[in-house]
């Protein structure tokens, strides 16, 4: 018990002395299926199984976070829910559900594998926008595996949508959140349902969101000579509204001969239309400003739909077959115009886009699994996935057309082909080991205005995970994986049509793709040591390397257009990195560690991360968007006499300085956001849940500098950040 006691002291003291730091002043810019199934031994279905269990009883590591947690705070979104789990950072400014992205082991965009139900969502969807109540469960394999992509050099984040095992009854949400007086209003519905061989589950939600934002920059330009050419204030302000429609029932026939067949569609439709306003003071005399007062309007809509399928069918006693099958098609398109003018009024330059792009696939997988003995699987399947895609984007300044590519269609076809084998065995009763080999291949094939392009990459990824349960210790047990991932450019990193900035300079950029793209390899190495406390404690204390090569990251040049001189960004291959971390993890009941302990549930994660990147100058030359550390401390009481429960969360994450080239610097500000609640339970089937999300409301920091032609490029920025609150009644009918 002192062990365990020092040990949970350790891991809740890590995140919890954040907060004498909370306070530290910010750096200076300037200055610096539905679900395929898993893996067999963790395969939920027939009764639900506790989480702790299952992650307990994986050969790969595997982290499950389930209704309680999907429910615990009333969260309006899995970008809330995302930024609390271990080892877990969020983009972007807080309250605003994660919209920079979801992010493993501190890494930036691209190197967390974010999947839905085992497969990759539609282009241009954000799961972090995701509804809760879509959801069943949060898997996180902080390793790859053979059956999904290894495309996971941070790791693989799993969405599973609802599923209909269990559930009775029918469920009904409202919710209604406000923010600086805006209502955003949600209901959802969920109901099951079973006729003969025929079962279902019908999952649909409803949803507005209004927003306002605001923001202040202050931007500062020297010459070679040390002269001070431009010192800016830069303010903006927007308004815009969404409607959202969310629907995934999800289908399930069970044949006499004990086949089984599900599909789960899953339909998205968005729409959103805002207005936005922006001042620019000029505090060199005769400099020259782009724009006095700047005036703008937008509207955008996005439409998905996904269908996953399986087929189930059982070939003896100690073998069975698993074929997926799946399809989809996605469209957005969004329109914007912005006006600018000088200090007099008149009107300088006028700025329109238009932007479309459909996006269709299909595809199919199956997964032949073979029992050698009690606890030895064997496994082998295959995916195969094909793509199209069609954009148009139109850029106008004062009626003409802003780049030469303006309008003409991008096409692009993908096609992705991966076969794997995977041997799972518990050896003894205290070792397991899960070996796997993957192939996967993708090929690119894109057309705009003229410009062929045609990519090609093909990659091996072993990977080897075991665990050794302590002989004597039942609760304790230690994880080793040793793994080879990667990280494929993305489509719009190899070609796309040019994104233009409204206001050109090295902090604000044009960007454009790079043809010659080739994926970065990684090699890792993960350990880690587990106790299990109860029926849902456990204790973890993880570290990881990573080393990458071919590492890709945007570079800034510039280039000759009819408007002059811009500044362009492009992606390319600079080298070699490393990274590296330790993560602690506590979760228990506080009825665990002492006798009468008020019924009280307690949470801690702590992570630290490290890394370099060779050919850029320390100390600060991280991998780009990484943050040094990230800690959660949260609890929940359960009142005993009375049917309320309270509960809050504290996240922090650090202020960043990224050296991301060797002559820009980028930096991010002190994130710190706490949440809370309260449910009440006025009888079994209904109770209301009062939350309260990003009560500290602190301005979110970033900023950029540039070292260009023997001066500099300097830019700060704040963004204010809001508390909201919402109110949702959930009912079983």
């Amino acid at each position: 018990m002192p062990k365990l006691l020092a040990f949970t002291c350790l891991a809740i003291a890590s995140a919890t002395t954040i907060v004498s730091h909370a306070a530290e002043p910010l750096p200076q810019a300037a200055d610096s299926a539905p679900a395929p199934a898993p893996l067999q031994q963790v395969t939920v279905n027939g009764a639900r199984a506790n989480e702790t269990e299952t992650r307990r009883n994986a050969t790969a590591s595997k982290m499950i976070f389930g209704r309680e947690e999907l429910d615990r705070n009333g969260d309006s979104s899995v970008g809330e829910i995302l930024k609390r789990l271990p080892g877990i950072t969020m983009g972007g400014p807080p309250g605003r559900g994660g919209g920079g992205g979801a992010r493993m082991r501190g890494l930036g965009n691209g190197y967390t594998q974010m999947l839905v139900n085992g497969e990759r969502p539609p282009a241009g969807f954000s799961l972090e926008s995701l509804a809760p109540e879509q959801v069943e469960r949060i898997e996180i394999m902080r390793g790859p595996v053979a059956e999904h992509s290894t495309q996971a050099i941070a790791g693989t984040i799993n969405i599973v949508l609802r599923e209909g095992y269990q559930q009775k009854d029918v469920q009904l949400k409202l919710t209604d959140s406000v923010e600086q007086g805006l209502h955003s209003p949600n209901v959802s519905l969920t109901a099951p349902g079973k006729r003969g061989a025929l079962s279902w589950l019908l999952n649909g939600s409803l949803g507005v969101n209004h927003n306002r934002d605001a923001s202040a920059t202050l931007f500062e330009e020297t010459g070679a000579g040390g002269a001070l050419l431009h010192d800016q204030d830069r303010a903006s302000a927007s308004d815009s509204t969404t409607r959202m429609a969310h629907f995934a029932p999800r289908l399930s026939y069970r044949f006499d001969n004990g086949d089984t067949v599900n599909f789960q569609p899953f339909m998205v439709s968005t729409s959103s239309h805002g207005t936005s306003s922006g001042t620019l003071a000029e505090h060199v005399p005769g400099a020259a400003s782009e724009y006095a007062l700047a005036q703008g309007s937008s509207s955008s809509s996005a439409t998905f739909m996904r269908g996953f399928g399986n087929l189930l069918h059982k070939i003896d006693a100690d073998a069975k077959i698993d074929v997926k099958f799946g399809f989809g098609a996605g469209r957005t398109s969004g329109d914007s115009q912005r006006l600018q003018f000088d200090a007099l009024g008149n009107l300088r330059d006028s700025f329109s886009t238009d932007d479309h792009s459909d996006n269709y696939g299909v595809s199919s997988g199956g997964k032949y699994t073979r029992s050698l003995g009690q606890g030895h699987l064997l496994a082998a399947g295959w995916d195969a996935e094909a793509g199209h895609r069609t954009q148009s984007a139109l850029a106008l300044v004062d009626g003409h057309a802003q780049f030469a590519e303006s309008g003409a269609d991008l096409t692009a076809d993908t096609a992705r082909l991966a076969g794997y084998v995977q041997d799972e065995w518990d050896i003894t009763k205290q070792w397991g080991v899960y070996l796997g080999l993957r192939w996967e291949g993708i090929r690119t094939n894109a057309s705009n205005a003229g410009h062929d392009t045609s990519t090609i990459s093909r990659v091996w990824s072993p990977v080897l995970h075991t665990v050794w349960r302590i002989p004597g210790h039942e609760k304790d047990q230690i994880r080793a994986s040793l793994t080879q991932s990667y990280r494929a450019p993305q489509l719009n990193d190899l070609i796309a049509v040019p994104t233009f900035s409204p206001v050109n300079d090295a902090t604000r950029p044009d960007r454009s793709g790079n043809p010659n793209l080739k994926p970065e390899l990684a090699k890792g190495l993960d350990l880690a040591y587990e106790h299990y406390i109860g029926k849902s404690g456990i204790l973890s204390a993880s570290a990881f390397v990573r080393q990458i090569d071919n590492l890709m990251r945007r570079t800034l040049s510039e280039r000759q257009t009819d408007q002059g001189l811009r500044w362009l960004s492009t992606p390319t291959n600079i080298g070699s990195a490393r990274t590296s971390g330790i993560e602690l993890e506590a979760k228990l009941q506080l009825a665990d560690l002492m006798k009468d302990a008020p019924n009280m549930d307690l949470r801690a994660n702590y992570s630290h991360f490290w890394s370099s990147v060779d050919g850029i100058p320390g100390p600060d030359n991280r991998l780009d968007q990484q943050a040094r550390q990230t800690a959660n401390v949260g609890l929940d009481y359960r009142l005993k006499k009375t049917p309320l429960s309270l509960g809050g969360s504290y996240n922090w994450t650090p202020a960043t300085q990224v050296q991301t080239s060797v002559s820009e610097r980028a930096s991010s500000g002190v994130k710190r956001q706490f949440d809370a609640y309260g449910l009440w339970k006025f009888t079994p089937n209904t109770q209301l849940r009062l939350s309260a999300n990003n009560l500290l409301h602190d301005d979110y920091r970033s900023g950029m500098a540039v070292l260009a032609n023997g001066g500099a490029q300097v830019s700060d920025t704040a963004t204010r950040t809001f508390a909201t609150w919402s109110v949702k009644l959930e009912m079983k009918l």
